[in-house]
């Protein structure tokens, strides 16, 4: 009799006890607005962008709605303009190339390589076309950081690290997020902090913060931030900077600032899931396991294999067979967008030729969540199953 797997795919632990305790005490006193504080008080959000600022290691770091949203105030606040052209992955979520046309600008897509990362040298050979690059660490992959920033500080690009799959990860010991001039970090259900929805942008440039909390909507207020540059910088930028307010509340930061101080815990209990998976795929025929460079720190909460050059009835075979078996998986080369799932032609309002090399790559990723709701054993038996419809399929053709 076939094993099946009974577990959630989106199903996510409680949020902890202590941040339920943060959350009721910011309800009972029902001053959720950033700004509504009492005399004397700092603001759970002032707080929790003071506290990620010190992990990171970063001099600024605002709290927004959303990560897309910090993705498109960090567009603004670099200086990106409508008619811009903007270089960013060619493998990325909706949310990349959105922020990017939500400015009135184009994106220029890079090529993608086997390993799931940037094609440096498409980068290079592109690095004329634009000013700014979005670098996508999709699915938590990390490139060679330091060969990139040799690249981008040749050419003059300003780089802006969407960290929404990376928060707690790190290249050559320097944490994701901390090589570019911004760092954008997503607080969604199914990232490594969750607060339903909610955003962190971290820099070291004092324009930049200071025109990025102006657009999220400070008003006036803006000596209430505790992880903010001096009001000078304010006075240089208040006048020409609109307000595009997607503060973060009160609630939501209470909610995150415990989650916060587990974050190195989390990242080791996704990575014994994500290396508990990856073990039991190695080997499998037809299937290439992406191995991840000694430099890399990564965080395991989605794992990505490869069917390279399978026929796309192959590959949606093995995706049937896995769900009939409890095992859900993404396929990134379906023609239509399912879901969260979809690729740089599904963006129609982005004019793009083809990029023949991430055509065949994206053609043969296979995309899968690792919650931590899951146990060793779960991932073990997940693998087992994947392994054997792969198996199947490939012998069969």
């Amino acid at each position: 009799m076939s094993e099946t797997f009974t577990g959630s795919f989106t199903q996510q632990e409680p949020i902890p006890e202590d941040a339920i305790e943060a959350a009721l005490a910011v309800l009972r006193h029902g001053r959720l607005h950033r700004y509504n504080v009492a005399e004397g008080e700092a603001g759970e959000t002032a707080l929790l962008e003071q506290e990620f600022a010190a992990q990171m290691g970063a001099k600024y770091c605002l709290a927004v709605a959303s990560g897309g949203y910090a993705l498109a105030t960090s567009l603004r606040a670099v200086g990106v303009k409508p008619g811009d052209k903007v270089l960013t992955n060619a493998f990325t979520l909706a949310p990349v190339p959105g922020s990017i046309a939500s400015v009135g600008a184009a994106p220029v897509f890079v090529e993608v390589t086997e390993n799931l990362i940037i094609d440096l040298d498409d980068l290079a050979a592109k690095a004329d076309q634009a000013k700014v690059l979005m670098l996508s660490h999709m699915r938590g992959h990390l490139c060679d950081m330091d060969r990139l920033m040799e690249i981008c500080d040749a050419a003059g690009i300003t780089v802006i690290e969407d960290c929404a799959h990376t928060m707690g990860a790190s290249w050559n010991g320097v944490l994701s997020g901390r090589h570019g001039a911004v760092g954008c970090y997503s607080c969604q259900t199914y990232k490594h902090v969750n607060s339903g929805e909610g955003g962190l942008l971290v820099t070291d440039d004092d324009e930049i913060a200071a025109r990025a909390i102006m657009m999220s909507g400070s008003y006036m207020l803006f000596g209430r931030h505790l992880a903010a540059p001096g009001p000078e910088v304010f006075e240089r930028v208040k006048y020409e900077t609109p307000n595009i307010s997607g503060r973060m509340d009160n609630l939501r930061a209470a909610i995150l600032r415990p989650q916060l101080r587990d974050l190195d815990t989390q990242v080791e209990r996704w990575n014994d899931r994500y290396r508990t998976v990856e073990d039991g795929l190695r080997g499998t025929p037809g299937l290439t396991v992406v191995e991840r460079p000694k430099q890399e720190i990564y965080v395991g909460s989605s794992i990505q294999f490869l069917l390279l050059d399978w026929s796309e009835e192959a590959v949606q075979e093995v995706v049937r067979l896995c769900a009939a078996r409890g095992v859900e998986l993404k396929w990134f080369g379906t023609p239509e967008p399912v879901a969260f799932t979809s690729r740089y032609d599904s963006w129609r309002y982005a004019d793009t030729p083809r990029l023949p090399q991430s055509d065949r790559i994206l053609a043969g990723i296979i995309d899968m969540r690792v919650p931590l709701t899951f146990s060793l054993e779960d991932c073990a038996q997940i693998a087992r199953i994947i392994r054997a419809e792969v198996s199947a399929v490939y012998q069969s053709g």
